[in-house]
């Protein structure tokens, strides 16, 4: 048996490397010979590629009684095209590992795909057949409308729906499409045929008009020959600038409770409208609306969940409806969350305790760092994905900005003081400006809530 002690033998610990400046990623641009603008951006390492498609295809351009149509347009471009049926397009998405989605908004349609880059010139010719000649069979076409009914009932239901739903009706006046719910009423959808989604696609849909986002590895991949094979064989008529209906809003404070007997819990929904990203204000008021509820240390939060034990969570956002070119768009700011039923009272009366104070003192600055830390410092990693990038330079496209504006959007956030942020998340929630939604039990809440004082008091029916 040996006495030698054994002797291990510790190596220097690695020193950390210096940090890598980051910036959200430059697009290049391209025109195709028949007008579809492309936005694309080499992310080495992507090995799956993302699309985004911007089509001109807004809500407000449907038809009165046809609201919803934009919405089963865009479910039925991958039902089927010239050359494949809705199973065998399937298939094909399939066999080369793609996925492909679509929805409408108030800005327009938007279409997704993801595929290998390996793939991507297949990936790219189906998209651009479901873009170019989607067949629209009669028979798909009633079946997503069907499904589209049965969805109805349950969105109806949800709580949160629910009060967004009460919340278009109330800010904006019944003339507008912002009133209405995004993928339509029963009644509305009831009426949508294929020859109306037809008629649709043929008046919004062309090429000319038309923004297409790609993100991916590139390398070794000829993308200027791949896009111009695939949707630039796509032909049709010129695009038809289309002047977007001027938007109205009324934020006079006021209270409708929409009635949910014996719900235990009560939806709250507060909100108003507010500039679009081109103002000036926009970063001061991302900054400040974080800070007051954009995550679990946030000042709704700590006083509402935390020290009073209210909610699971309340948040605070600002969420762009339309955005245009002179800026003369609007975003819905708002506060979001929920609370037991025997608690609405106490809960909104410390909600706009929460209000008021920030107006009379301000936020700290350790708010506004922490929040800097939150929206900047963690950036890089929400933008690993190509999936990502190219969901926020589509957003951009959709809202008219310039593409480097999210990477000045990280710099401004970052100059913003704490005294401007307080000053914008104040102008975004005045306390006598604010329409508040409450999905809940009226008759257990609608005593206390009269009693708060922050507006008028109307009940409806919540079926």
């Amino acid at each position: 048996m040996s006495d030698a002690t054994p002797t291990m033998e510790f190596h220097p610990q690695p020193a950390g490397g210096s940090a890598k400046p980051w910036a959200f990623p430059a697009p290049e641009r391209a025109t195709l010979p028949n007008g579809l603008t492309v936005l694309h951006c080499h992310r080495p390492g992507q090995q799956v590629v993302a699309v985004e498609v911007n089509l001109v295809a807004p809500l407000d351009a449907e038809p009165q009684g046809l609201e919803g149509v934009a919405t089963i347009m865009a479910r039925a471009l991958s039902e089927g095209t010239d050359k494949h049926s809705a199973e065998e397009f399937a298939a094909e998405l399939e066999r080369c590992g793609a996925t492909l989605d679509a929805f409408a908004d108030h800005p327009g349609v938007r279409v997704s795909l993801e595929v290998p880059v390996s793939r991507l010139a297949k990936g790219l010719g189906l998209l651009a057949d479901a873009l170019r000649a989607p067949a629209f069979p009669d028979g798909e076409v009633s079946r997503l409308v069907a499904n589209r009914l049965d969805e109805i009932p349950h969105e109806l239901a949800n709580p949160a729906r629910r009060a967004a739903i009460a919340m278009s009706g109330e800010l904006f006046p019944d003339t507008s499409r912002m009133s209405r719910p995004r993928q339509g009423t029963e009644e509305s959808v009831r009426r949508i045929d294929a020859a109306a989604v037809r008629a649709f696609y043929e008046a919004h849909v062309r090429p000319a008009a038309v923004t297409a986002v790609v993100v991916g590895d590139f390398t070794g991949v000829d993308l200027a020959g791949t896009l111009t094979e695939t949707l630039g064989a796509w032909t049709g008529a010129s695009a038809r600038p289309r002047p977007a209906p001027p938007v109205t809003a009324d934020d006079t404070g006021r209270v409708v409770i929409v009635d949910r007997p014996g719900a235990v819990q009560t939806q709250l929904l507060i909100g108003r409208t507010g500039a679009d990203r081109h103002d000036a204000v926009w970063p001061a008021q991302v900054l400040g609306v974080y800070c007051l509820g954009g995550t679990l240390t946030s000042r709704l939060d700590r006083v509402l969940r935390e020290e009073k034990g209210y909610t699971y969570g309340v948040r605070a956002y600002s969420q762009v409806l339309r955005s245009t070119p002179d800026g003369s768009g609007t975003a819905m700011l708002a506060i979001s969350g929920s609370v037991a039923t025997d608690v609405t009272g106490p809960a909104l009366a410390d909600l706009w305790h929460v209000l008021r104070t920030l107006a009379a003192e301000g936020l700290t600055d350790d708010e506004r760092d922490t929040a800097v830390q939150n929206l900047v410092g963690v950036a890089p990693l929400r933008y690993e994905t190509a999936a990502a990038v190219a969901g926020t330079l589509a957003d951009q496209v959709e809202q008219f900005l310039p593409d480097d504006f999210q990477a000045r959007l990280y710099e401004r956030l970052a100059e913003t003081g704490t005294v401007e942020a307080t000053a914008a998340a104040v102008a975004a929630f005045p306390v006598d400006r604010l329409v508040t939604v409450l999905v809940g039990d009226a008759e257990q809440i609608e005593a206390p809530v009269r009693g708060l004082n922050i507006g008028e008091v109307t009940v409806v029916r919540g079926d």
